[in-house]
Parts: structure tokens; C-alpha cells; sequence
């Protein structure tokens, strides 16, 4: 695992066809390695404009802090 932050985050398509988010939180420990913590939301949504726009709503993110698969 590198050491590059990852965008906190996600949106990706689940088998269905629907789109999901996922909500990741990086912690570091004593010798400075993230540890990334990942909560995949219950909500799916039939578009990944739709899953940015709750992300955005929601969370307050910016476009910098979302990130596709």
C-alpha cells in the first residue's frame, strides 16, 4: 500500500448497476502509514451525478474530494 492519501469519497458501480458510496477515513499511525477505514452507504442511486449531488449535499465535498471507479 502506497502512502498517497486517498480521496475520502467513493462512488462505484455495484454489480446491479447501481451507484454506491462509499465513505473513507484516514487516520496515520507512530510511523506516519495511513490507515484507511471504508463505510459503504446503504443509499444507491441510478446515476453517478446523482451520487455526487448527495455526497456534496450531505457532506458538504468539494469535487477534489470525490472520487469514481
Amino acid at each position: 500500500m502506497s502512502k498517497v492519501a486517498v480521496r475520502p469519497y467513493l462512488v462505484s458501480k455495484d454489480v446491479d448497476g447501481r451507484f454506491r458510496v462509499t465513505v473513507r477515513t484516514t487516520r496515520y499511525n507512530s510511523q506516519n502509514y495511513p490507515l484507511v477505514t471504508s463505510i459503504m452507504l446503504d443509499d444507491s442511486f441510478f446515476t453517478a451525478t446523482a451520487a455526487k449531488t448527495y455526497i456534496r449535499a450531505e457532506y458538504g465535498a468539494v469535487a477534489a474530494d470525490i472520487a469514481t471507479a
